[in-house]
């Protein structure tokens, strides 16, 4: 029984008290209940009879009716948190803005307000707030832009992955397998994996790396096309602001454009391992910014060539400022400054 609230239980009793012409006083006593409780009771839930006592109609207390009756006024619509103007909407929106994920943002809000529950928020509360059409839809907000990423408007299950072709024939005698252990693990940072994001009609494409211990993202533009010697001084040039210490490996796929890789490994220092045919899942965390990549620069209309180098880098700031449940929610950005105060690392 819910404190200060009457069961069906009481309310039968409470009937059956009446009918015998106890007092509010008398039946509270017996129930344990204040009698101003049970004068409530009565007030709220009686209703005019058809016998008429003394030229009134006569008042009716049914315990069933009642109960419903008292059921149905508990239930007060609240209104859904992210309806409300408030500081925590105009936060959950601007993160929408950037292309966090709800989940990204809920957990960040607990990360960055431990001491203030108001704005904590769920992600499913951000879901619904996105999916449903409700008053104070967040969709209706994001009108210019996809409100998630993935850019569906209905909920659907998570797909099985698919199997793929393996081989174990390496290329250019540096396979996967040959890479040092600690890249495998992520405990090292300084570990790299690659790969060409293609633009329209396959006329123009950037590359793309990531770090694997902390995810962090470097985008490399390609003015000079597909073509191995610029790919790789493109890379080099790149890699080459980066301190020793986080130029460890490169994984890549075996696409032609890394033919001239051993020009890359002497300007950098940092030798290339090529992945396996048909093996996208060795390099995970590239093929996954790849996908983050596609909600700036969708696939099939992106032409690369109209894209700047300072373009490239506002994006790869913004996907480095994201939080990621694999760093416990902390930001590539902030993981990589962390490991570089750690070592003292400077750029050489």
């Amino acid at each position: 029984m819910v404190a200060g609230r009457l069961s069906l239980a009481e309310r039968e009793e409470i009937g059956l008290g009446l009918a015998r012409g106890e007092s509010c006083r008398r039946i509270g006593a017996r129930l344990g209940r204040a009698h101003t409780t049970v004068s409530r009771e009565v007030e709220r839930h009686s209703f005019h009879g058809h016998a008429v006592a003394f030229g009134r109609p006569e008042m009716v207390y049914r315990a069933t009716s009642a109960h419903r009756s008292a059921a149905t006024a508990a239930v007060r619509p609240r209104r859904a948190k992210l309806a409300v103007r408030g500081r925590l909407r105009s936060l959950v929106l601007r993160l929408l803005r950037r292309r966090w994920s709800p989940q990204q943002i809920a957990a960040r809000l607990r990360d960055d307000f431990p001491d203030r529950p108001e704005m904590w928020v769920s992600h499913e509360t951000i879901y619904q707030a996105i999916y449903l059409q409700s008053r104070g839809n967040l969709r209706a907000e994001l009108t210019r832009q996809k409100a998630l990423r993935s850019g569906r408007v209905t909920r659907r299950r998570r797909a099985a992955e698919a199997g793929a072709v393996r081989s174990n024939r390496p290329w250019l005698g540096l396979n996967i397998s040959a890479r040092p252990a600690e890249a495998a693990d992520r405990a090292v940072p300084g570990h790299w994996e690659g790969d060409l994001v293609i633009g329209k009609d396959g006329a123009s494409a950037v590359a793309t790396l990531v770090e694997r211990s902390t995810r962090f993202a470097l985008l490399v533009g390609l003015p000079g096309g597909r073509v191995s010697e610029d790919v790789v001084a493109c890379l080099a040039a790149a890699m080459g602001t980066l301190p020793r210490q986080l130029r460890r490996s490169l994984t890549w796929d075996q696409g032609s454009e890394m033919a001239r890789h051993t020009d890359f490994s002497l300007a950098t220092d940092c030798p290339v391992y090529f992945c396996d045919p048909h093996s996208p899942w060795q390099r995970g965390s590239n093929e996954n910014t790849n996908g983050l990549l596609r909600q700036y620069y969708p696939k099939g209309v992106t032409d690369f060539r109209r894209i700047t180098q300072h373009q490239l880098d506002t994006v790869a700031a913004e996907l480095n400022s994201r939080p990621r449940q694999t760093l416990a929610w902390k930001t590539p950005a902030e993981k990589l400054d962390q490991l570089l105060k750690v070592d003292g690392a400077t750029t050489d």
